[in-house]
């Protein structure tokens, strides 16, 4: 099987060092990628296109190959197509009419040409004599210029002829590797996943920076996601997978910044992080999925405060896109399923957000905070070759959940205080504990340990999550509540 891979347009109007530079670039992620199916897969980088020569006619290696091509950056579309010796104008004809004429019948039609080397004919002759024979013998409907039912295309090079047996759509974009890296911050929701694509597709490695807010459960989940994002549009490069254990500095938030500011200052925390792992690995800019009022921190205004404390370049792809797009793009990457699994974490709930931040407030905020909490996190991150994390992240099994409450059970209320004291959980029968979730991890050991604990939250993510991180300690005694709607 011979495949013709047609460049990205942009590509194509690049200088010429550049285009040859690009070039270069996807060829050889295209055999990095494509040896990992077949190591007899050959790729050859020419002036106007790639050719990829597929050696075996197995049919189901011919779809792994169309699978993996059709997401690879830098391609416009390629082609299936047949090779042949050039003939005679007539000898052309009889090959077309035995591979096109029944898909021509009873249809409007063009023949269109593409031709490189010295020939003594013309493209649009050849286009007129195969026209001309499919019209006298194949009922069809007529030639159609403009909107044809049917294209027949074919392709010379040199002595040699290539009829294009299928056209598949690229990903378009750049080459992976093309441009500078990148740092993105993903939490495995829709718009991390979308942002994060978006610069792969442009031809950033990308590489993922995970802000852990509530121990393995979570982070096994945007990892899962992180790794099926860089084996379907990014494996031609390794990157790299970088989790910060977040949730002491989402204490320190929660205790000592005024509710209506939290949800700034935890962004303005985690650009601090972010400009520091990315100056660690020497990268220029920092990705994220926000788009223009989308929550509350998300207005100008505030994502401006936001910005002010990263030198870093702040890419944003999603800007201006709205939600809905947003989910169905999700769909076409084939991470729709796993991202409507990733929970929206409830740890930094703010009662009537300001949209409308104003720096020194927020600076007076700040000023409460232990940056030592920070500089901590940073020191405890974990750095992982996204490739060597694949045995990692199908180990977790779900916490039990229940529904109802048996003797020596007692409930612990994991939410921030502010909630438990605005929608207290009345259980007249039961014993519940109040301990937010951020000083669960010291006071779960000081517990009557022959108990067995159902932690509580509203969404049942943190509770999910700090019953993981409780079990992996060593006490088994944990499980969660959820109450029956």
């Amino acid at each position: 099987m011979k495949i013709i891979v047609k460049l990205f347009p942009e590509i194509t109007i690049k200088s010429k060092p550049v285009r040859k530079r690009f070039i270069q670039r996807l060829q050889s992620n295209l055999q990095v990628t494509l040896k990992r199916l077949d190591n007899d897969i050959k790729v050859r980088g020419l002036w106007d296109k790639v050719e990829v020569e597929v050696p075996s006619d197995n049919a189901e290696l011919r779809e792994k190959v169309i699978d993996l091509m059709s997401c690879t950056p830098g391609i416009s579309h390629f082609l299936e197509v047949d090779q042949y010796p050039l003939g005679s104008f007539d000898e052309v004809f009889q090959l077309i009419k035995e591979t096109y004429g029944e898909k021509v019948k009873g249809k409007t039609f063009v023949v269109r040409v593409k031709r490189a080397g010295k020939h003594e004919f013309k493209s649009v002759d050849l286009e007129r004599y195969i026209g001309g024979g499919l019209l006298q013998h194949c009922d069809t409907k007529g030639v159609d210029l403009h909107a044809p039912e049917y294209t027949v295309k074919l392709e010379i090079r040199d002595e040699n002829l290539y009829l294009v047996s299928h056209q598949h759509k690229g990903q378009g974009g750049y080459p992976l590797g093309t441009q500078e890296d990148v740092l993105s911050l993903i939490s495995g929701g829709f718009d991390s996943v979308v942002s994060s694509y978006m610069t792969m597709r442009r031809g950033s490695k990308t590489h993922f920076l995970f802000f852990n807010l509530g121990g393995r459960a979570h982070e096994i989940g945007v990892k899962q996601i992180s790794v099926y994002l860089w084996q379907k549009y990014g494996s031609a490069a390794r990157v790299k997978f970088i989790s910060v254990p977040f949730d002491e500095v989402v204490g320190e938030i929660l205790q000592n910044v005024h509710h209506t500011h939290m949800g700034v200052v935890l962004k303005r925390m985690m650009m601090r992080a972010a400009e520091k792992v990315a100056d660690r690995m020497k990268l220029p800019a920092i990705v994220t999925g926000e788009s223009i009022a989308q929550v509350s921190s998300q207005t100008l205004v505030n994502l401006q405060v936001i910005d002010s404390v990263t030198s870093k370049l702040v890419v944003r792809p999603l800007i201006t896109m709205d939600k809905q797009d947003i989910i169905d793009i999700t769909k076409q990457l084939g991470a729709y399923d796993f991202a409507k699994n990733i929970p929206e974490y409830c740890g930094v709930i703010s009662d009537r957000p300001t949209t409308n931040a104003k720096l020194e407030r927020i600076e007076e905020e700040e000023v409460n905070f232990d940056f030592d909490v920070l500089d901590q996190a940073l020191e405890n991150a974990q750095v992982i070759t996204i490739d060597k994390i694949v045995d990692d992240i199908n180990v977790h099994a779900e916490i039990e959940a229940l529904t109802k409450v048996s003797d020596n059970q007692v409930i612990i209320d994991v939410r921030h205080s502010n909630e438990q004291e605005r929608k207290p959980l009345n259980m007249p029968k039961v014993e519940v504990l109040t301990i937010p979730f951020f000083h669960l991890g010291t006071k779960f050991q000081e517990l009557d340990q022959s108990k067995e604990y159902l932690l509580y939250c509203d969404k049942g993510v943190m509770s999910q999550m700090h019953a993981q991180s409780l079990q992996e300690k060593g006490f088994l005694n944990v499980k969660v509540y959820r109450p029956e709607l």
